[in-house]
């Protein structure tokens, strides 16, 4: 048993493995991992250490990597990385062990045995994340990120070990046979884990990450940016040398004390990337070159800045000061940029930090994040520290309030994703938010039940509207009410993941209650038309056949066109599907004529109440009104009368003029109940694999449930997913639902939902 082990220095007694056998003297590569233990941590359990590496060793003794080495240079690698960022020993040893639970036949009760709670306790974390490479599916991908989330809630240790694990399969990834896993690996890296490395600080890691997924998923375009590099060099070999020794002679001139100055290039996806996003050519970029000051003390920095500024002329609009308000990584540094002087002419990129700022750029969470190696547990050693991780909570929020697992993946990249604002509340408390974040973005930020009970905001003491982007330095006062809640419009302008998460559980909850409430009084309505007892008691009994789980379930399900109160009836009384129904009269209406327009339905009767005879009528395109939705008739000079939904997002545009809305409904009499009813156009959007199969499961769906496909149009295409608007006639807004249910759960289909323009 280890346990208390952990912590001791060198001198241990012989160790024993988890099965019964003592570990030997430690092989060549694990004797090079110790002494580099050892060199920043003199009191490092190497015991543990030697027999981790040896039940690794014998553990994986049949398995290889794909370049045929043995499998055991995995886990030593990762070893190897986690001590260059000077980690704890339970660290070191997750490891080294962190795929023999997953990949052999060790098992965590071994582990928990031989090396402690914790450790195993890292390891399981670990393991249910690995081989995430391999899961194609999409869902799948998300629920193991899930797990991610919840394992580096309780212990960030587990994202570090995470992290240390992908960066060496990236170094190794060009060894893959398969092309489609390699580009589905890289795209994963550049997608969760370059940015969680960002959020912990952890930036030498991110911008390998970043440079070595680049390379697999562009790389024509990494070898044109690295081409030009060389180029960059050749000219100009020692441009860096020289402004490194310029600008240290500019500190000292101005009596300002400098540890180092070091220059380097930007790396290949940082410049694609600043390419892509302003549009720019290679040659307009003006600081494919940074460089970084090093002084003794945080005063220093602006004496240095002060120097750097007096000797060169200033780019404007390039300071930036992360020391007086540091990023959510808790990295600091002043950011400016300058000319040099003639002849070069040349732009650069100047970061000025102190020793301790640089740690923590560069090591990130590594570098602060200090574990006591005493006792079983893992405790901080800064008390503060948990409170550094906030994004972490607001990860689980999102968790908590996402419906499905790709709603949390899509959620999550938005939290994970773009630069900071940062912003205040009147009592001058920081909050930092993703750019282009809006009031309601803000209010959830502050707290979840300020941004479900938000009815306005202040900016700088002015009321603005909630859909005003914020720009750094704004005071922002959240207004509230008692009664409010969020609306589903607000979706359309925040950005943050934990906005957007809370604002579609609340229009999921409310849709429910809503389909729940019509589904009850749908199920009501057709017992007592075929004069049959319809309480619980007798519905709990269909529930099986019907395979609902609960009475609520069937309500819903009812309520959105799943079920139809027929088969419910049917379902609690099968005599009654023998049962021969009375000939129903229907309305007469005209025959079906040329494919209909936007709105407009097939068969000519506009069937809406409350409007003069003999005026013109038609149905907005950007709402799409449907038989079933609340809609409200707009009076335009010479064109007549619009119907539009009642939330249609159009009718801000008319409030100055209420004159012209008129109180109109659906006229269900003129509609019919049947297929012969004359049929309206409904949009709906849909995102779907990009894959030749997806669209014929698209179009099979709708078909399949008695959908027209009018139009269907491609509005975006990526490598691997297409976004769809496809125009339906269907009878109404039941009929819809069923066709966007039957969409959702055909293959290939990611997302469905109404579209609204």
């Amino acid at each position: 048993m280890i346990r208390g082990g952990v912590s001791g220095g060198t001198a241990h007694p012989p160790l024993r493995l988890p099965d019964g056998t003592a570990a030997g003297a430690p092989p060549g590569p694990a004797a090079a991992l110790i002494a580099r233990i050892l060199a920043y941590n003199p009191r490092a359990n190497t015991a543990a250490i030697t027999a981790a590496v040896d039940l690794a060793t014998r553990a994986h003794a049949t398995q290889r990597r794909d370049n045929g080495d043995p499998y055991i240079t995995h886990p030593l690698a990762v070893a190897d990385i986690l001590a260059s960022y000077r980690l704890d020993t339970r660290s070191i040893l997750t490891g080294l062990l962190h795929d023999a639970v997953e990949d052999t036949e060790v098992t965590l009760a071994q582990i928990k045995q031989g090396f402690g709670v914790d450790v195993a306790g890292l390891v399981d974390g670990v393991t249910k994340l690995t081989r995430l490479e391999l899961q194609s599916d999409r869902t799948k991908q998300a629920e193991n990120f899930r797990k991610l989330v919840l394992a580096m809630s309780r212990d960030i240790r587990v994202l570090i070990v995470k992290l240390a694990d992908r960066l060496h399969n990236m170094r190794t990834l060009h060894y893959v046979p398969q092309i489609e896993r390699r580009q589905r690996i890289a795209r994963e890296t550049m997608e969760i884990y370059a940015p969680l490395a960002e959020r912990i600080g952890m930036d030498a890691l991110k911008t390998e990450l970043q440079s070595l997924a680049f390379a697999q998923l562009d790389p024509e375009a990494y070898d044109s940016i690295q081409a030009r590099l060389n180029f960059l060099r050749g000219q100009g070999l020692d441009v860096i040398e020289e402004v490194r020794g310029e600008l240290v002679r500019v500190c000292e001139a101005a009596g300002v004390s400098v540890i180092e100055v070091t220059g380097r290039e930007k790396s290949p996806f940082s410049i694609w990337e600043k390419m892509q996003r302003r549009n720019v050519a290679f040659e307009q970029l003006s600081d494919i070159m940074a460089f970084r000051i090093v002084v003794p003390t945080r005063e220093a920095c602006y004496a240095a800045l002060g120097a750097v500024h007096a000797a060169y002329q200033v780019i404007a609009g390039r300071f930036k000061d992360y020391i007086s308000t540091p990023k959510s990584n808790l990295y600091q540094s002043l950011h400016t940029g300058v000319t040099l002087r003639e002849p070069r002419n040349q732009k650069i990129e100047v970061q000025i930090r102190t020793q301790e700022m640089h740690d923590i750029a560069e090591n990130g969470v590594a570098a602060h994040w200090a574990y006591k190696e005493e006792g079983d547990g893992a405790t901080p050693a800064d008390p503060a520290a948990a409170q550094r991780f906030r994004w972490v909570q607001d990860l689980l929020e999102i968790l908590d309030n996402s419906a499905a697992p790709d709603e949390f993946l899509e959620n999550t990249k938005l939290e994970l994703y773009q630069d900071q604002v940062f912003c205040f509340t009147p009592k001058g408390q920081l909050i930092q938010m993703p750019r282009g974040a809006t009031s309601i973005d803000f209010a959830y930020a502050v707290h979840s039940q300020i941004g479900d009970t938000c009815v306005g905001a202040k900016v700088n003491g002015r009321l603005m509207p909630l859909r005003y982007q914020l720009q750094n330095g704004d005071q922002v006062e959240v207004l509230t009410a008692r009664g409010g809640t969020p609306s589903p419009q607000w979706e359309r302008f925040c950005v943050t993941g934990k906005a957007r998460a809370r604002i579609r559980r609340h229009v999921h909850q409310q849709q429910r209650q809503q389909y729940r409430d019509e589904g009850r009084a749908m199920l009501a309505k057709a017992f007592r038309q075929d004069g049959v007892d319809g309480s619980e008691r007798v519905l709990e009994t269909a529930l099986k056949l019907l395979k609902s789980a609960s009475l609520d379930d069937l309500y819903v399900a009812v309520g959105n066109g799943n079920i139809g109160p027929k088969d419910v009836v049917h379902a609690a009384y099968p005599e009654l599907r023998r049962a021969p129904s009375a000939p129903r009269l229907l309305p007469t209406l005209p025959a079906p004529s040329r494919p209909s327009r936007a709105g407009t339905p097939r068969g000519g009767g506009m069937a809406v109440t409350g409007l003069v005879a003999g005026m013109a009528v038609h149905y907005a395109g950007c709402c799409h009104p449907l038989p079933g939705d609340r809609i409200v008739g707009i009076v335009t000079t010479g064109k007549g009368v619009t119907i539009h939904t009642s939330d249609c997002p159009t009718l801000e545009s008319f409030a100055a003029t209420p004159e012209r809305f008129i109180d109109v409904d659906w006229d269900f009499a003129a509609i019919g109940l049947d297929k012969s009813a004359p049929s309206y156009t409904g949009r709906i959007s849909v995102i779907a694999a990009n894959d030749p199969a997806a669209l014929a499961s698209l179009t099979n769906a709708v078909a399949k449930h008695d959908g027209s496909i009018s139009n269907l149009r491609i509005v975006n295409r990526q490598q691997d997913f297409v976004e769809v608007l496809i125009d339906v006639e269907v009878r109404d807004i039941r009929h819809l639902s069923t066709v966007i249910a039957g969409l959702r759960a055909a293959a290939g289909i990611t997302e469905v939902e109404r579209a609204r323009s």
